[in-house]
């Protein structure tokens, strides 16, 4: 692993921003064609485009490389907001600024989509770094870090810092960032590293126990911030909360704030707000401090956030005016720590030891300040033992039970038609097993 690692030639492999994501630069096929790669730790395939597409600059012909095979696979990746759809296949693939070596990965061209690639991104691919039961067309694709792991004997980890703080979203994409591969770069992050267990490995699923705001306990049974999961996702533009939990947030910032009257629009993000350029709005504002469970269950610690990374800049609005966004919404299905806070810490995804592991990043810093905190221990005699939901219907289970219905439903119909009746439409809900039923795995602007 020596030969192949050099973790300093990772730092500041990374451009982009929270609006659009961040994205890697990497060599694929034979010979290499040159594509940026967006960094998603809330999916689990790697694909690029793979055909012409009028919002991306270029795509990855596979009949230019000699290594590529086909495996004659379509594959269909869903999102609340967006799709695609592919072919499935192998090639070689390096990454400059990563390990050294050349790696046959699974990668599926995308040939079809739908809101997927975005206006003035400038990435054209997607590199989906969750576990493999959220890979399509099903868990036995090998994710591209399994595979990397595996062929690169490199250890099941890889960390990452995204330094966009108080820089404006959606701007020239050029902020920096590093994804480190097989381990964790010292230079990245000042103080202790904090882990927090992960509960399931599917996302990065991992235990909140409370959230505060301005120092104040949100005092909300535990179990609202984890339903249905809570995820760290670095292809999520905000920081994504569970609706009963984002209208205690946004009801304990406006009481706590020094702004009255403030517009509705700027917090459901319609709206924008404007002050004037010579004016800092930052400071009119709560800290934000989420709990997460520590590897000792009895105790817990703390990231925290200051309003430099939830209020954002928004580039070119008015000339003498700068204009903000509020950097967290509400979500159906799950609170999601996303570029809104992970843009404050250096984020380890420890594989190996079913952990993730935050710190202070040295870049997270606006005007000269820290914009982030870490603190701890604490106890956690507080909350419940367990904030977590015992019964989760995650996609391999419903996919049972949707196979189950469709078997049931066809038994029933050819009952009735055997038996001469007018056969009634069956009909049955359930969740698509193609579906990534998350909104946050793709980056998407939430202002008007």
């Amino acid at each position: 692993p020596a030969a192949a690692l050099n973790f300093l030639a990772m730092v500041e492999n990374l451009q982009g921003d929270a609006g659009r994501g961040y994205y890697l630069e990497m060599l694929i096929g034979t010979p290499p064609q040159a594509l940026n790669i967006l960094v998603d730790t809330g999916s689990s395939n790697f694909a690029v485009a793979g055909a012409p597409d009028a919002d991306v600059t270029t795509y990855f012909n596979p009949e230019l490389s000699s290594t590529y095979k086909s495996q004659g696979i379509d594959v269909t990746v869903k999102y609340t907001q967006g799709s695609w759809t592919g072919m499935l296949g192998t090639d070689v693939i390096t990454i400059p600024k990563g390990i050294n070596g050349s790696y046959t990965i699974n990668i599926a061209t995308i040939l079809e989509s739908e809101n997927f690639f975005l206006p003035g991104v400038k990435w054209q691919g997607i590199l989906g770094l969750a576990y493999d039961a959220l890979a399509k067309p099903s868990g036995s694709v090998e994710t591209f870090f399994d595979s990397l792991v595996s062929q690169a004997k490199i250890p099941n980890v890889f960390s990452l810092q995204m330094c966009g703080a108080g820089l404006p979203v959606s701007g020239s994409g050029t902020n920096g960032g590093s994804l480190v591969l097989g381990g964790i770069e010292p230079s990245l992050y000042t103080g202790d590293i904090w882990y927090t267990p992960i509960k399931e490995e599917w996302y990065y699923q991992v235990e909140i126990l409370k959230l505060e705001v301005g120092g104040q306990n949100l005092n909300l049974d535990c179990r609202e911030y984890n339903a249905d999961k809570a995820i760290v996702d670095s292809g999520t533009t905000l920081l994504r909360l569970p609706q009963k939990v984002f209208s205690a947030v946004v009801q304990a910032i406006v009481h706590t704030s020094l702004i009255q009257e403030f517009s509705s629009g700027f917090w459901t993000g319609s709206q924008l707000a404007c002050w004037d350029k010579t004016e800092r709005p930052w400071s009119l504002f709560p800290k934000l401090s989420i709990y997460l469970r520590d590897e000792n269950a009895s105790r817990s610690f703390r990231i925290s956030i200051l309003p430099q990374l939830y209020i954002q800049p928004i580039l070119g609005i008015g000339e003498n005016l700068q204009c903000y966004r509020f950097g967290i919404s509400s979500s159906t299905n799950a609170l999601v720590i996303g570029a809104t806070v992970m843009e404050g810490f250096y984020v380890i995804f420890d594989r190996a030891q079913k952990r993730v592991g935050f710190a202070v990043s040295p870049c997270a810093e606006v005007d000269g300040s820290p914009v982030s905190e870490i603190e701890g221990p604490f106890t956690t005699t507080d909350v419940g033992s367990n904030c977590v939901s015992s019964v989760s219907f995650h996609e391999p289970v419903l996919w049972i039970a949707s196979y189950a219905l469709m078997s049931l439903c066809g038994i029933i119909l050819l009952v009735l038609i055997i038996l001469l009746l007018i056969p009634p439409r069956c009909q049955h809900r359930y969740t698509d097993n193609d579906v990534v039923n998350d909104e946050s795995s793709l980056v998407r602007h939430r202002w008007k």
